[in-house]
């Protein structure tokens, strides 16, 4: 059944990360942190949006503007000077979410729910532009690692999390007895019709989910987050060097393995700098289009 009419993808600006954290060559995230002096090319900052017959379904809300306006967004001392080592932001005057929306003829006031693969600055930026009728879907691991001591070292800043007004719909996959996922043997149906599938993908963070769009008339789609930083990279289980190597290893061989009994799925990642033409292509190939390469 077609539950589903339409998907794209909008980017709040683009950020500049450093090579090790894309693919990690070994080395102490601490260490490269601190001493490494190259950054990447402009990567997006991601968010897809999905038209659900029940209502507008975004997949992250991208960075918020404010953190390169305001020098009180980020910590201060060590703690924000290592942020800054981290990221560099380029965030236009019109790349606010609600704009990006506007500029693809949404209304951010019609945003239903927004599912968060993880709470790191450049997922939840959006968050203050939602409208208070929005339901806000984040993993209960996840949510709960907001309220830690020393969330701040682990990437995770309370004060643009834990918002007034925001709708949290904590999220605890259960077990599912759908073959058509494994190995993945948990999953939370947003939508109770099969068509949006939340999957635990812990590796980036403990709590990180990603999403599995399937839907009449689509190809499948499978939003990682920050699982990867690039699709081709993850088809090679290379990993990034932001997380738990081990598990970020065994994730990304079981979404390997549920994407290669999907023909024509496509893996898109928050920050991969093809995941619009991958988007494209996939939506093309399932409509008997075809697209230029580029």
């Amino acid at each position: 059944m077609k539950h589903i009419t339409r998907v794209s993808v909008i980017s709040t600006g683009t950020v500049r990360i450093r090579p090790e954290h894309v693919e990690t060559n070994g080395t102490p995230r601490l260490w490269w942190l601190s001493t490494s002096r190259q950054w990447t090319a402009p990567r997006p900052i991601n968010v897809y949006v999905i038209e659900h017959e029940r209502g507008l379904v975004l997949f992250d809300t991208g960075q918020d503007r404010r953190s390169v306006t305001d020098p009180s967004y980020f910590p201060g001392g060590v703690v924000g000077r290592l942020y800054h080592r981290l990221a560099e932001f380029d965030i236009p005057e019109d790349a606010t979410l609600g704009d990006r929306l506007s500029a693809q003829g949404y209304d951010i006031a019609d945003v239903r729910y927004a599912i968060l693969s993880h709470l790191h600055q450049d997922h939840i930026g959006g968050l203050r532009e939602l409208p208070s009728s929005a339901r806000v879907l984040v993993s209960r691991t996840e949510l709960a690692s907001a309220d830690k001591r020393l969330a701040v070292l682990d990437g995770v800043m309370r004060e643009h999390v834990r918002l007034p007004g925001i709708d949290w719909a904590p999220v605890d996959p259960a077990p599912t007895a759908d073959a058509s996922l494994a190995p993945f043997t948990h999953a939370h149906d947003v939508m109770g019709d099969g068509s949006l599938l939340l999957l635990p993908t812990p590796g980036h963070t403990a709590g990180s989910l990603s999403l599995l769009l399937r839907s009449e008339g689509l190809p499948n789609l499978l939003f990682v987050g920050d699982l990867t930083y690039d699709a081709e990279l993850l088809a090679a289980d290379r990993v990034p060097g932001v997380g738990e190597r081990k598990l970020l290893h065994e994730t990304t061989r079981r979404v390997n393995e549920l994407v290669s009994r999907a023909p024509g799925a496509a893996v898109l990642a928050a920050h991969d700098p093809a995941a619009a033409r991958l988007l494209e292509a996939a939506l093309a190939r399932q409509e008997g289009r075809t697209v230029e390469n580029g």
